[in-house]
C-alpha cells in the first residue's frame, strides 16, 4: 500500500506533468500561429537585436571582407568605381531588367530606401546587372525612369558579364548564372549587402551572436510587416543604414 509520502510524491509528479503539457501545447500554439503570420525568422533570428548594437564586420580568413575593385559603367554612360562610394553608405544587388520574378520586388524596396535617404548625399546604391549584353546604358536608364530611380548616387552597371559574375560570387559569395531552365534565362540572389563609408560588408548580428550577412531584398509585405506595414527585412535594413551614417 503506498505510503503518504509516496501518494505526495505521484501527486507531485502529476502535477508537474500537466504543466509541462500545457506548456507544451502552448508553444506549439504560438510557434503554429508565427509560422502562418510569416514572422518566425525575423522574430526568432532578429528580434534579439537592438538597434543601439554596432554593426559587425563580416570576416573570411581573420581578415574582414571588402568590396573589391570595379568599373563599369551607369544609365548614364559614365564610368563608376568602388573608389566612388567611398564615403558613402551604400546597398548592392545583381539584378536585370527583363527579370520576370524577383528583380521587380527588389526594385521596389530599393526606391523604398532611396526614398528615405533621399536628403542623404553619404547614400547610394551599387545595382549590377547580370544581363549586360541586353542591358545597355539606354536599357538602364529606361528601367530607371520607369521605376522612379532618382538619387544621383544610384549607379546602375554594365559591363563585361564574366568581371559582373566574378563581383557577385568572389567579392560577395552572391548567386549569379545563366540558367536556361528558369524564368527570364537567368538564377541569381534576391539577397542585398550593406557596405560602409570606408567599403567594408557589414551587418548586425542574430539573437545568436552570427552576423546577418545579407538582408532579402525579395522580402514583401504579406511574408512578415511591422506595426507601420513596412516589410521588417527592409525596415532592419533601413534602421542599419542609419546606424552607418551615424558612424
Amino acid at each position: 500500500m503506498p505510503t503518504g509520502a509516496n501518494k505526495k510524491q505521484k501527486y507531485t509528479y502529476v502535477w508537474v506533468s500537466a504543466i509541462i503539457l500545457i506548456f507544451g501545447v502552448f508553444s506549439v500554439y504560438e510557434i503554429t500561429k508565427r509560422i502562418k503570420q510569416g514572422t518566425i525568422v525575423e522574430n526568432d533570428r532578429l528580434g534579439g537585436t537592438t538597434t543601439l548594437t554596432p554593426l559587425s564586420y563580416i570576416t573570411s580568413e581573420g581578415k574582414k571582407r571588402k568590396v573589391p575593385n570595379f568599373s563599369f559603367v551607369n544609365q548614364d554612360s559614365v564610368r563608376v568605381t568602388n573608389e566612388d562610394f567611398l564615403g558613402k553608405v551604400y546597398v548592392v544587388d545583381f539584378f536585370f531588367t527583363t527579370c520576370p520574378t524577383i528583380c521587380p520586388i527588389m526594385t521596389k524596396n530599393l526606391v523604398a530606401l532611396q526614398n528615405t535617404f533621399k536628403d542623404k548625399p553619404d547614400f547610394g546604391v551599387a545595382s549590377f546587372t547580370i544581363n549586360p549584353r541586353y542591358d545597355t546604358p539606354t536599357v538602364l536608364k529606361t528601367y530607371a525612369n520607369r521605376y522612379g530611380i532618382e538619387d544621383a548616387d544610384w549607379h546602375l552597371m554594365t559591363g563585361e558579364q564574366e568581371r559582373i559574375y566574378n563581383l557577385a560570387r568572389e567579392g560577395f559569395y552572391i548567386l549569379a548564372k545563366e540558367a536556361s531552365d528558369v524564368p527570364g534565362g537567368f538564377e541569381h540572389s534576391g539577397m542585398f549587402a550593406l557596405v560602409d563609408k570606408e567599403g567594408y560588408i557589414r551587418s548586425r548580428m542574430d539573437r545568436f551572436g552570427n552576423p546577418l550577412i545579407y538582408y532579402r531584398g525579395t522580402i514583401t509585405e504579406k511574408q512578415g510587416v511591422n506595426k507601420e506595414g513596412e516589410a521588417q527585412q527592409i525596415t532592419i535594413l533601413k534602421e542599419d543604414i542609419k546606424k552607418l551614417l551615424a558612424e
